[in-house]
């Protein structure tokens, strides 16, 4: 069984869907990077083959699954290493693999193959992150409702003033001086420091100082990028990087952990404290007090898990192109499993 498993491919998972027959789902094998990516592919995958199950398509299954049946081995590089195919594709984040258009062996492969389905965002974290959803996160962590910051004016702001030194860092890894200007980096200068719920206009001209100070080092420091910078800001515009979004083109753990995770903190601390002022203040007794308190604690939960969690992105417009290019994908598989279908079991005339 060992030698059949380590040849398994596309064309072996395609035999095995004829020998079900035409009744039985087809089946389609999606390898991802970690455990962490599991629940989201196999959430926007089960969307996609809800959505076709409507229609006179044969039914899909999608199996998730990590990439390396014979080890522990895992990441985006293992994943697309497998025998791709119709039946057989690997689902990644984007990284700047998607920006950089092919300047990369694993950048081509992920911008060209029509068996590797990526996320466009940077990383499943950019979507958890997406500004218009933050404020539900919090009323799941709180359970408080009230609104009081505005996620999506302040990520636009953040977003537009880290714009042009993102450019710079993409500029870097698409022509090889990643080395003088790493992501670590990049991440280093347009993370949040000091962040003040009353006043966050603090944190951002502070921020938009660095970040003006590190493009003026950079265009002294690279004088050859006069003749590319402009294409390829071009290039990346037409692939959805706007400066009121280029917070879900960075790189999705800094997003999570050094941007949106301190503003998070303090709209979440500020919420609970505003509910057990409540209690306190509503409370006939000390005894009520303390039993209401308790149950109010209990019931909340860490905002970081809520951000894991949630799935309130499924609106997102990029997460709809995402599901899109999987849709194309299953009805590829469609095609090619009723072709081999035909070639196996021809009509009688």
């Amino acid at each position: 069984m060992s030698g059949l498993t380590s040849k398994l491919d596309s064309s072996y998972i395609a035999a095995a869907n004829v020998l079900e027959g035409r009744s039985a789902p087809c089946r389609i094998v999606a390898y991802v990077e970690s455990y962490d990516d599991i629940f989201f592919w196999k959430q926007l995958l089960d969307e996609v083959t809800e959505d076709m199950a409507g229609g006179t398509h044969r039914k899909v299954r999608f199996d998730v699954m990590l990439p390396s049946r014979n080890s522990l081995c895992r990441g985006k590089k293992i994943a697309m290493s497998n025998r791709l195919g119709p039946h057989m594709i690997a689902c990644v984040d984007a990284d700047y693999d998607y920006l950089e258009q092919g300047s990369t062996p694993v950048s081509q492969m992920l911008c060209t193959s029509p068996y590797v389905l990526h996320t466009c965002v940077y990383a499943i974290e950019n979507f958890q992150c997406y500004a218009p959803t933050l404020h539900r996160v919090c009323v799941m962590a709180t359970l408080n409702d009230h609104e009081i910051f505005d996620f999506g004016a302040f990520m636009e702001q953040y977003s537009m003033t880290i714009h042009r030194l993102f450019l710079w860092n993409v500029w870097a890894y698409t022509y090889g001086r990643h080395n003088r200007f790493p992501l670590s980096d990049f991440s280093d200068t347009v993370s949040i420091d000091r962040f003040d719920l009353y006043h966050p206009e603090k944190a951002l001209a502070a921020l938009r100082q660095r970040c003006n100070r590190r493009v003026n080092q950079l265009q002294r420091q690279f004088p050859e990028g006069r003749q590319t910078f402009r294409p390829l800001c071009e290039r990346v515009a037409a692939l959805g990087v706007t400066p009121q979004t280029t917070y879900l083109f960075m790189r999705g753990h800094d997003l999570a952990e050094h941007v949106v995770g301190p503003v998070m903190e303090a709209v979440c601390t500020r919420l609970r404290r505003e509910r057990e002022s409540e209690i306190t203040r509503l409370a006939v007794h000390e005894q009520q007090k303390s039993n209401e308190l308790a149950s109010y604690q209990h019931s909340c939960a860490p905002w970081q898990e809520m951000l894991r969690k949630h799935t309130f992105f499924r609106r997102a417009a990029l997460y709809g192109k995402v599901m899109e290019r999987a849709r194309e994908m299953a009805e590829r598989a469609l095609a090619a499993a009723a072709h081999q279908a035909e070639t196996v079991q021809p009509k009688e005339k």
